[in-house]
């Protein structure tokens, strides 16, 4: 029998949901204790803002580039993101905005 595939994706859901969960207490922790450390409000008010940033640029790192930047691309974490935007580093394209995503223009005369 051989042995299992430490190398592969996460395919247990039990683990999966295990390994969420620990995120968010790890979280938790964390921000408990650096305001356990400096109880001020701007101490609070600049974490919640930090969460808040990096939470949108994980957002932004999977679900936007996927979605509307390389839909053929599909990230397996931010080392891989990075590595991804060093090699390939998207320019915008010219003419286009979010609202005509999909949407052919007429053309003009």
């Amino acid at each position: 029998m051989a042995p299992p595939d430490r190398n592969g994706d996460l395919t247990s859901t039990r683990a999966i949901l295990a390994k969420g969960w620990l995120f968010l207490v790890i979280g938790i922790l964390a921000s408990a204790l650096l305001i356990a450390r400096d109880p001020d409000w701007r101490a609070v008010l600049l974490l919640a803002v930090a969460v808040w940033g990096f939470c949108r640029f994980y957002f932004f790192a999977f679900h936007v580039i996927e979605r509307w930047v390389d839909p053929t691309y599909r990230f397996a974490g931010l080392l891989d993101f990075f590595r991804w935007w060093w090699r390939e580093r998207p320019t915008p394209r010219v003419g286009h905005s979010s609202s005509d995503r999909g949407v052919e223009k007429p053309e003009t005369d």
